[in-house]
């Protein structure tokens, strides 16, 4: 009963006739053209296609169907153009409202909240509030309809705001974990226990405990010292990351005093780090900055404009930018996402913000090729208001240079975008109120201290994907303020990532494989020695490909009429170095092969296979390594690394694999590089984070401290998650939790990845309510003896007012959820003491 639906079949043809030059040589492996028309007609067929042509050679018979709906006219003026000008918009909300003049019933459709509550304010605004009073649905739509018969119309924002949006997906439930718990534990990892101090994590056992099986964490100690955890405390137990690269911890004593000692002497020392944050962030609070007035109704247009539909983290990323820049005081947000995740879509409304404030705007951005980019997006964004971007680099001449110096300094520039060059003595800008700053790690250490004088005057927006250790430590410690962007766009697949020796055919093969779907190519070759001597073997390997070379020592104009050519798709091949590393962004690229991996570090590997896989296609990136040459043990880690990290959103990740090979040693100085490798890194970013908190008289959501014993079995059997690191970070989770929504979102979360979870790990969350439940009313115990239920309030045992004993059976999985509803409707019956 298959059904072969072929979408556009003359375009399939096409492509066939393309794929038989390819296979000439081997085409007894493939079906012969009649031989598939052939296995087609077996079956119930049909075709779909936006053009009249025939659907032959696919059907021996086509029958053509044609469908089609001419909007009227009216909508017709409505689509006219992808993107709409303030006045255009207004136009089109005139012509809606005249709709309701005629005794129309109008509907209007949104992608989410935020776009109806633009619209409203746009109408107030244009003082059109009739059109603030129809029915509006949020939902998906490609175009609205109108029906005269019916005096109805159905409006999307395509008329309405003249585009398209392209939609992103959620990722569902998204938890974020506490950046220090971001790592799988490894048997024969360093670990630290929260109690018993610096041990080696030797795996998962079973073991009986309390009458039954299960599963503990084995950590060994000192003098053949043992501890079994079980795996519902695993939330105490943290990888080990000291200062050193590779640095081999001393392990502690069970039993001995010598951990307490340690962790008390750490505690003191972070408590006096804490009160030196706070005394900086008190004095720059004490600054005077510039107060950004709230959004104008040119804002709200420029933000409807955008083509595609915000995430939830763009949206909540813009929110505390905005917040920041209409306080008092100087801004100083870093903003981290993954590649492509929209971190410029934040910079670009918060640079038109300062500009419609009468404030210039600098981005600062590591690259020539990057400051293009910039150039070029934010030029297309404000095209249709009066904003003037200019751009500032190498890729301009001297005279060039000269006169946009003079016009930034006289204030007729209102955003400029460059490189380092923007920081130089002679660029003076007449009233600069925001600086953008994209992937500061890539700054030297002179320029940062320029950076550093800025931040003090004007308000700071930094940018980056993978945070360097000093910036990720600022922000897990809460030193400075920061917002994550999770989601990725919609059909974002992970780039698929190869660690492999150099060879001749793979090379071959991954770039006839990505010409073969009309792709590109990078191929990076850090050398610009030998940059040439590479092209011309590449060119011998696969000769039907164009080629180009790009690098940091090449002319201005040379390097630009390359990238131009390579954004056209004029070049199959771009043989380049690792200025492409910075945020360039061409959607057709989606093949990278890095060539001397090994030498690259890991941060930048992560950024150079960031260029590719950022529109909905499959991307591949090839890192090569020398066939007969021994890689250096922290090369090895590096490489390892990037292979095993491939998810979308592994930024964080990186990041902190980053910071474990290389050690977080150059964080905060000399003088905490004790305290870091007596505790290891993750617990003492806990203790600093706590101690800032305590000082700021902040209250920490703390696990509620409740004993449950009910006799159940309350674990995640393996049958429903097979990987014990999993499991782990489940059990983990469940620890953390300090409220019921956490809990309802693991739940969703489970369902959504593994399924319908069993009665035992349905338990196990009820048994989070339960402690929840029993903490709000000051209950210390709850426990099952001899079919029982005992509570214990300030220690003394409760029963129910009836005096009533509970019967908790647990003989059947449902005598289980029923003796668990029993539970906590009893405790809800308690009064808080």
């Amino acid at each position: 009963n298959t059904l072969i639906v072929l979408d556009e079949p003359a375009e399939l043809e096409k492509k066939l006739c393309q794929l038989r030059q390819f296979t000439e040589n081997a085409a007894d492996y493939f079906l012969a053209d009649s031989e598939l028309y052939a296995f087609i007609e077996q079956f119930a067929h049909c075709s779909v296609s936006t053009s009249s042509q025939t659907a032959e050679p696919f059907f021996k018979d086509p029958y053509p169907v044609l469908f089609g709906i001419t909007p009227p006219s009216f909508l017709t003026q409505l689509r006219d153009g992808n993107k709409k000008t303030p006045e255009l918009i207004e136009h089109t909300l005139k012509e809606i409202s005249y709709l309701l003049h005629d005794n129309y019933s109008v509907t209007l459709s949104f992608n989410n909240e935020g776009e109806r509550e633009r619209f409203n304010e746009i109408c107030m605004d244009k003082r059109i509030d009739s059109l603030t009073r129809c029915p509006s649905v949020i939902g998906s739509i490609s175009g609205g309809f109108i029906c005269p018969e019916l005096s109805y119309a159905f409006l999307s924002d395509q008329e309405i705001f003249g585009r398209t949006p392209v939609r992103r997906s959620r990722k569902k439930f998204k938890y974020s974990a506490p950046l220090y718990t971001v790592f799988d534990i490894q048997i024969g990892d360093y670990v630290v226990h929260a109690q018993y101090g610096i041990g080696r994590y030797q795996g998962i056992q079973h073991i009986l405990h309390d009458g039954k099986q299960q599963e503990m964490m084995v950590i060994e100690y000192a003098n053949k010292g043992v501890l079994y955890v079980p795996l519902i405390h695993s939330n105490l137990v943290r990888r080990y990351i000291g200062c050193g690269a590779g640095e081999t911890p001393k392990l502690d004593v069970l039993g001995s005093n010598s951990w307490m000692r340690k962790r008390k002497s750490v505690e003191e020392a972070v408590f006096d780090l804490a009160a030196e944050f706070l005394d900086i962030q008190a004095a720059r609070k004490t600054l005077s900055g510039t107060q950004f007035k709230p959004d104008t109704p040119w804002e709200r247009e420029f933000e409807a404009a955008f083509i595609y539909e915000e995430t939830a983290d763009q949206l909540s990323a813009i929110h505390s930018v905005k917040s920041d820049m209409e306080s008092t005081r100087p801004m100083d947000r870093l903003i981290c996402g993954d590649v492509g995740y929209g971190k410029t879509e934040v910079a670009i409304r918060a640079a038109f913000k300062a500009v419609m404030n009468g404030k210039q705007v600098a981005i600062l951005v590591p690259t020539t090729i990057l400051a293009q980019q910039h150039y070029k997006v934010f030029s297309e964004r404000m095209a249709d208001y009066p904003v003037n971007v200019e751009m500032l680099s190498r890729f301009r001449t001297n005279a060039q240079q000269r006169d946009i110096i003079k016009a930034a300094n006289a204030g007729s520039i209102d955003i400029l975008i460059g490189t380092h060059r923007l920081i130089q003595h002679d660029v003076r800008f007449k009233d600069l109120g925001l600086v953008i700053i994209d992937e500061e790690q890539r700054f030297g250490v002179r320029h940062k201290e320029q950076l550093k004088r800025m931040r003090r005057m004007v308000d700071v927006l930094t940018m980056t994907a993978t945070p360097i250790p000093r910036t990720l430590y600022l922000a897990l410690v809460g030193a400075r303020d920061m917002s994550t962007i999770n989601t990725p766009p919609e059909d974002r697949l992970p780039v698929h990532t190869y660690v492999t020796s150099y060879d001749d055919t793979v090379i071959q093969q991954a770039i006839q494989r990505e010409m073969n779907r009309e792709g590109q190519v990078f191929f990076v070759h850090n050398r610009v020695k030998s940059i040439e001597k590479i092209q011309n073997k590449l060119q011998k390997i696969v000769p039907e490909a164009r080629f180009g070379i790009a690098h940091g020592q090449m002319h201005e104009k040379e390097l630009s009429a390359i990238m131009d050519l390579f954004r056209a798709g004029e070049i199959d091949v771009l043989v380049c170095t690792t200025i492409i590393e910075s945020g360039l962004d061409i959607p057709n690229a989606n093949t990278i092969i890095i060539d001397r991996a090994d030498l690259i570090g890991l941060a930048d590997l992560y950024q150079l296979r960031g260029r590719v896989g950022r529109f909905k296609h499959r991307a591949y990136a090839y890192m090569l390594v020398p066939a007969y040459k021994i890689t250096s043990e922290q090369a090895s880690k590096r490489l390892d690394a990037i292979e095993t990290h491939q998810d979308l959103g592994a930024g964080f990740q990186i990041a902190m694999r980053d910071l474990e090979i290389r050690g977080a040693g150059n964080i905060i100085g000399e003088q905490q590089h004790g305290h870091i490798s007596a505790v290891g890194f993750d617990l003492y970013c806990k203790l600093l984070k706590n101690a800032i908190a305590q000082l700021k008289g902040e209250t920490i959501p703390q696990p509620p401290d409740v004993q449950v014993k009910l006799g159940f079995d309350a674990i995640i059997p393996s049958s429903y998650i097979a990987s014990e690191n999993q499991r782990l970070a489940i059990y983990s989770r469940l620890q953390e939790i300090t409220n019921i929504s956490q809990i309802d979102e693991l739940h969703k979360e489970l369902d959504d990845i593994y399924g319908d979870p069993p009665v035992p790990v349905e338990v196990l969350l009820d048994v989070v309510r339960i402690k929840l439940l029993a903490a709000e009313k000051r209950i210390s115990s709850v426990e099952v003896k001899e079919n029982k239920l005992l509570i214990k309030q300030n220690e003394f045992f409760l029963t129910d007012s009836s005096q009533k004993h509970y019967r908790i059976r647990h003989n059947s999985e449902l005598e289980v959820t029923n003796s668990i509803k029993t539970i906590l409707k009893e405790l809800s019956s308690y009064d808080i003491i």
